[in-house]
This record gives structure tokens, C-alpha cells and sequence, in this order.
């Protein structure tokens, strides 16, 4: 899962990463200082929605302060098709 992407991905289509940090091939690992060049991954949306809600809770004993917040951090479901 990847934060959500520009856009509105829709299931099924197709999506490429120019930006690599670090590639894995066969016990083989390469690490870019801080990208690799030439590197590119392209992958397949599954999904996109919304996590599970995080409650944030701010509270101050004896003064009457209390504040309580939902949030439901958006995402994007990838499958890594190629390196």
C-alpha cells in the first residue's frame, strides 16, 4: 500500500515509479546516493480507499478541555508487475 496517487487511479490500470531508492534481484541488492539511475518500476492498481479511522484524543485534567478527532488516512493498492 502506497499513500494515494495524483489523480483518481482506477482498478486495473497501470502506474510507473521513475523515482527508485533501492532494487532487489535475485540476493543481488542495489542502493541509490539517493536515487538509481535508470531504474523504473511499473506495477498494477488494485485499490484505493481509505484506511482505518485513527482517533486523536487531546485532553487537560481539571480545566475542561477536551477535543476528539477522526481520520481515515487515504491509500493506493499496487502490485509490483516489473522492475
Amino acid at each position: 500500500m502506497l499513500e494515494k496517487l495524483e489523480g483518481d487511479p482506477q482498478a486495473g490500470s497501470k502506474v510507473s515509479f521513475d523515482k527508485v531508492f533501492l532494487t532487489v534481484k535475485g540476493g543481488k541488492t542495489d542502493v541509490g546516493a539517493p536515487l538509481l539511475k535508470g531504474a523504473k518500476v511499473t506495477g498494477e492498481v488494485l485499490a484505493a480507499g481509505k484506511g482505518d479511522k485513527v482517533v486523536v484524543i487531546h485532553y487537560r485534567a481539571k480545566s475542561r478541555y477536551f477535543r476528539k478527532n477522526g481520520h481515515r488516512q487515504p491509500f493506493t493498492k499496487v502490485k509490483v508487475t516489473a522492475i
